[in-house]
């Protein structure tokens, strides 16, 4: 990886190369997608706004050529290049000017909110459409009784799951980004600015009565607040990893408890909720802080 981003910070030819390669091979295996937007991140943390910008520009443009010669169909390649690319510039604009990881996790999350509310704007009735989405998914892998219930169940939430996605992404990339700056030049730099994330009791707060919204109200009033409710997981999946990081890697068998903890949350994703759940009341409990004291003492 210290390669890899090396080779992106000789020059923006380097770094237009690896994102817009990475870009078109994520249209095969979509996981790489984020190696691609991490090079747009780290030129624009390292070297600004301006030269993040040209580079996302310089590598759309290969991106769509490439497009061209590969697949016969530039327009798609050239607009997934700036879907994928611009949200990470932005949030890398955030993270060097305002030098807060816990902000520009919120500023992500922020536009994932917008994005839902704003779909639902535009569209009066998104679960009928992931429906039919979801039906040519599942068809064939469950049975027959089964499928209209699981498809009815899951086509209200789509929206805030696809968005959450999304925004997963989107910060995989700019966490990415802002390791391999770490790497070259501030080692260790990153591994304290993640467990040191956090967020204000208000928005907590906030996250509540969303929650309570979704559940007191119905329609479709109910069904914006719960996928607002899965996008403000994310922000509190973050903040519960890096408390539960923190409080393993203090304990005697750290070195294997924290390795284990993340192995947990890649094979069992329903773990994701109590760690929110955790990140959510850290908000208040300060869990790192009171854990630091004890092992301290």
């Amino acid at each position: 990886m210290a390669f890899l981003a090396s080779y992106i910070m000789q020059g923006r030819l380097q770094a237009m190369l690896v994102a817009s390669t990475f870009a078109l091979l994520s249209l095969k295996f979509p996981p790489i997608s984020v190696l691609s937007s991490a090079a747009v991140a780290l030129v624009t943390l390292r070297r600004g706004a301006t030269e993040g910008f040209y580079v996302l520009i310089s590598s759309a443009a290969a991106a769509g050529l490439l497009g061209f010669f590969v697949i016969g169909n530039y327009q798609f390649v050239l607009l997934y290049g700036m879907v994928l690319w611009l949200p990470v510039w932005l949030i890398s604009i955030v993270l060097r000017e305002g030098r807060h990881l816990s902000l520009a996790v919120e500023i992500a999350v922020l536009l994932g909110v917008i994005g839902v509310v704003v779909y639902y704007q535009y569209n009066d009735d998104p679960s009928s459409m992931w429906k039919g989405v979801l039906l040519q998914m599942v068809s064939g892998n469950a049975p027959v009784e089964n499928v209209p219930r699981t498809v009815d169940g899951l086509a209200h939430y789509m929206t805030g799951v696809v968005a959450a996605g999304s925004v997963f992404g989107l910060l995989f990339g700019l966490f990415l980004g802002r390791w391999w700056q770490s790497l070259l030049y501030n080692p260790g730099g990153f591994k304290q600015e993640f467990l040191a994330l956090n967020t204000h009791p208000r928005l907590a707060l906030g996250c509540i009565a969303v929650i309570v919204l979704a559940a007191a109200s119905s329609g479709v009033v109910s069904e914006i607040a719960w996928n607002v409710t899965i996008l403000l997981f994310v922000l509190y999946i973050f903040i519960g990893t890096a408390v539960m990081h923190t409080v393993f890697s203090g304990m005697k068998m750290g070195r294997y408890l924290v390795p284990m903890f993340y192995i947990t949350l890649f094979l069992l994703p329903h773990a994701l909720l109590p760690v929110a759940l955790v990140g959510l009341s850290d908000a208040w409990l300060n869990i790192r802080k009171k854990h630091t004291n004890q092992t301290s003492a």
